[in-house]
């Protein structure tokens, strides 16, 4: 039933696309719930954070009206974005996709970096392969980042280089085991509860612990991964933000 729901939620919208397109008075009105419930992850101006920059206007879940309507409405499985159809309803997902559709007009300033040397830093002097990956190059610790530069906008590209503790992605808390026997271990989360923790370290090693079994596990909400402001040049971090930005997937 509630699929159901969603397809004619779908096909009624992309009937009022077509038939009346979008005027201001829509993208105003769909402003005013983008701030209250979409900005804290995509920016007020709609440029990015936590979530994809949207003035882009080119979107992984498709470039249509209907697509971003099914976006908003369903949420996309797998990631942070929730579905907001029932909460919303078909007329102000509407408006919503009009304000999307307006801000989308702008044009984002380029990165002032070098990809290509980016690259060799990403790979090199930075060791970033150690812990993400690309494709199929590079190691799954952190944040999987083939298509980074689709979903992240320059500001949180350069934040998350420069201070990677400052907006953690939910899921890569630091985890510390301290055994019985003195030895702490500490790696990024995979998963815990009040009761264990399983976690993976700075070498790849997986580790599951019971509370009951350890002398303490406790989670912080920080980044493993050290400050580049502090390991790169101010030139060299841009080239690097530039390489991450470039980063779109296939």
């Amino acid at each position: 039933m509630k699929g159901a729901i969603f397809f004619a939620a779908a096909l009624c919208a992309a009937n009022a696309y077509a038939q009346t397109g979008c005027t201001p008075r829509d993208a105003e009105a769909g402003r005013g719930i983008f701030r209250i419930y979409c900005s804290p992850c995509h920016g007020v101006k709609a440029t990015g954070g936590r979530g994809p920059d949207l003035t882009l206007g080119a979107y992984s879940a498709g470039n249509r009206d209907e697509d971003l309507h099914r976006v908003i409405t369903e949420g996309v499985p797998g990631s942070e974005m929730p579905g907001f159809g029932e909460r919303f309803g078909n007329d102000n997902v509407r408006t919503l996709v009009c304000h999307i559709r307006a801000v989308a007009q702008q044009t984002a300033p380029p990165p002032t970096g070098n990809k290509q040397n980016g690259e060799k830093l990403f790979w090199g002097k930075g060791a970033c392969g150690n812990c993400h990956q690309v494709g199929m190059k590079g190691r799954p610790l952190g944040p999987e980042l083939t298509h980074v530069g689709r979903r992240r906008s320059l500001a949180y590209l350069r934040d998350s280089v420069a201070d990677p503790s400052k907006d953690l992605t939910p899921g890569f808390a630091t985890i510390t085991a301290e055994l019985r026997d003195g030895r702490k271990i500490t790696g990024v989360q995979r998963s815990y509860d009040s009761f264990s923790a399983q976690f993976v370290d700075l070498q790849g090693g997986y580790h599951s612990y019971q509370r009951d079994d350890v002398g303490s596990l406790k989670r912080e909400f920080r980044s493993v991964m050290p400050s580049y402001a502090k390991l790169l040049s101010a030139p060299e971090l841009d080239d690097v933000v530039a390489y991450l930005y470039s980063l779109r997937g296939n």
